[in-house]
């Protein structure tokens, strides 16, 4: 066998496991929509609490309800639609959606995640929410490291804009409401695109 043989089947080998351990199906224009999604959603939530005749929130007020129906309608869209895509992408590369690599890719991703949203949750009824953006955008992007050994290498990258995001949010807690939105809206429609640049195309 010669060289030039031997080095073609390792790169062929690598790339058999490479496939059997990572998911590469994620969809960038789904990453493209739920940064939309976001936005929309944080339009809406603007809108709500600007003309409740209140610069604050109560947590058992109506407007607080409606924000979390408003969370909760966002984080929905987004799911569905990245399952619809991704689906697709899986179908044209003769993949399918769940699969070993998907279901640690699952795993690893809601871990930081669930965490975060519990704490979160325990903080809020304990009546300290001014982190509560910063908790949010640091433990997604938490989420977005720990699952990216199971997928495309250069999503730890969205994690680590969005942990950067969460602790200048930190410092500044007054401007949640706008780092939330550069973090969920923004970074997912910058990052959606070059995901669908490099890969969808």
């Amino acid at each position: 066998m010669s060289k030039e043989e031997y080095l073609k089947d390792i790169t062929e080998i690598k790339d058999m496991m490479n496939k059997s351990s990572r998911f590469f199906s994620l969809s960038g224009l789904s990453g493209i929509l739920a940064g939309i999604y976001a936005i929309i959603g944080a339009a809406v939530a603007y809108y709500l609490v600007s003309t409740s005749g209140r610069d604050y929130l109560l947590l058992n007020g109506k407007i607080f309800r409606y924000i979390l129906i408003d969370l909760v309608v966002v984080a929905l869209l987004s799911i569905i639609t990245a399952v619809i895509l991704s689906t697709r992408k899986a179908s044209r590369n003769n993949e399918t959606l769940w699969n070993s690599a998907s279901r640690r890719l699952l795993v690893a991703f809601l871990i930081p995640l669930v965490t975060g949203g519990i704490y979160i949750i325990i903080k809020i009824t304990s009546h300290h929410y001014g982190l509560t953006g910063s908790l949010m955008l640091i433990f997604y992007g938490l989420a977005l490291i720990n699952a990216s050994k199971y997928t495309i290498g250069n999503v730890r990258y969205l994690g680590y804009a969005e942990i950067i995001l969460g602790l200048i949010c930190a410092i500044f807690p007054g401007y949640g409401f706008w780092f939330w939105v550069a973090g969920f809206g923004v970074m997912h429609i910058i990052y959606g695109s070059l995901i669908y640049l490099n890969h969808d195309r």
